[in-house]
């Protein structure tokens, strides 16, 4: 095994490479950013007509950061000139700015476990190409290469959302999709668009919500390209209605609901079912709560594994869902903080962090309501 690193950073998304800026800005020694595939790999898998639901704006010259930055002094949109980036944009992104902080950045590393030290001095992470010693470990594997293709009997004959590079390769022309949310009205759109009917399926009127936090009900660029779907006349809305299996039959697909309503297509339904994420890779480091998700310190640490952070959507407080960048990146600089401390280094240039909104300590103050 080679000498300990001070930090390895699993993933190299949107939370790998912006917890890599936090350690570049905080003049950690040795670190490395490890990936099985590429920079921003997520994102280039992304079917083509999908776009990010966060604006982006180049707003840095008046205080504000970019919604969709990962980094201070940074904007998706000015360097990519685009407000809504699709993902291989967006990924190019990333790319820029991990060549910009000159990131250390391993690709092409399959991470298969991470052991902790019996000595409690670090971890063991163990590759594909052997093992790597490290002091902390921040987990920022994401969610989207691991897509929940089985959540109910027969899920095997549609297809994930996750699977599909292009709405155009969907055949058909009455097409079901099952799950309401984000990903399912993005289908439903992009069918819609191409001439498609498509009835969507969801146990509750997600699209009804009327929550201020995005995490909970539809974003306004989702609802605004929904209501253009639905005065098409092709999509159908079919809530209250929880798809619990898929059949196949000589001539086509049945989509059967709790109540045996059974909804036919030719071809087979999508499945906007979500994505279990990456955390249960290392399920054994980790509590869980009854909602399944992984208990964390305020600090985002493993309450089981010391010196192990976790970072990006899958991170969960009480009242609090970090699914979205422009909010799991206000945790960068709280990860870091406690790295500092690990590390004897002096946290003061992580203050600029704080000084951009990009330091969310106090989850007391994470309320949805709105006035109006």
């Amino acid at each position: 095994m080679d000498s300990m690193i001070d930090v390895a950073i699993i993933g190299a998304g949107a939370a790998g490479v912006g917890c890599g800026v936090a350690m570049r800005d905080l003049g950690v020694a040795d670190f490395m950013l490890l990936d099985r595939a590429e920079i921003g790999a997520s994102f280039r898998r992304w079917p083509a007509e999908m776009r990010f639901i966060t604006p982006s704006f180049p707003s840095n010259a008046f205080g504000l950061l970019d919604l969709n930055a990962i980094a201070i002094g940074t904007s998706p949109a000015y360097s990519l000139k685009t407000e809504h980036p699709s993902g291989p944009e967006y990924a190019d992104y990333l790319q820029n700015v991990a060549d910009h902080f000159q990131l250390p950045v391993e690709t092409g590393v399959d991470v298969q476990g991470i052991l902790p030290l019996a000595d409690g001095s670090g971890f063991e992470i163990e590759t594909a190409r052997g093992p790597i010693a490290s002091r902390c470990v921040i987990w920022a594997a994401g969610e989207f290469q691991y897509p929940r293709r089985h959540p109910f009997p027969g899920a095997p004959f549609g297809r994930h959302i996750g699977d599909i590079r292009s709405w155009h390769e969907v055949e058909g022309d009455d097409i079901l999709v099952i799950g309401g949310y984000e990903s399912g009205m993005d289908a439903a759109y992009n069918l819609a668009m191409l001439g498609k009917r498509v009835r969507v399926f969801d146990p509750a009127p997600t699209w009804e919500s009327t929550s201020g936090d995005p995490s909970l009900s539809l974003s306004p660029y989702t609802q605004e390209r929904l209501r253009t779907a639905l005065a098409t006349g092709r999509v159908e809305l079919v809530f209250d209605t929880a798809i619990e299996r898929i059949e196949q039959d000589g001539t086509g697909y049945c989509a059967v609901s709790a109540r045996d309503q059974r909804f036919h297509s030719t071809v087979p339904p999508i499945l906007a079912t979500g994505f279990r994420g990456s955390l249960p890779l290392v399920a054994n480091l980790f509590a869980w709560n009854e909602r399944g998700e992984a208990v964390l310190t305020p600090q985002d640490e493993s309450t089981l594994t010391p010196g192990l952070f976790v970072s990006g959507p899958m991170v969960r407080h009480p009242g609090a869902i970090f699914c979205f960048i422009y909010k799991f990146r206000q945790r960068f600089a709280v990860i870091a903080n406690v790295i500092a401390q690990r590390l004897d280094l002096d946290p003061a240039p992580l203050e600029t962090y704080r000084r951009n909104g990009m330091w969310l300590e106090d989850l007391a103050c994470c309320d949805d309501a709105c006035a109006c």
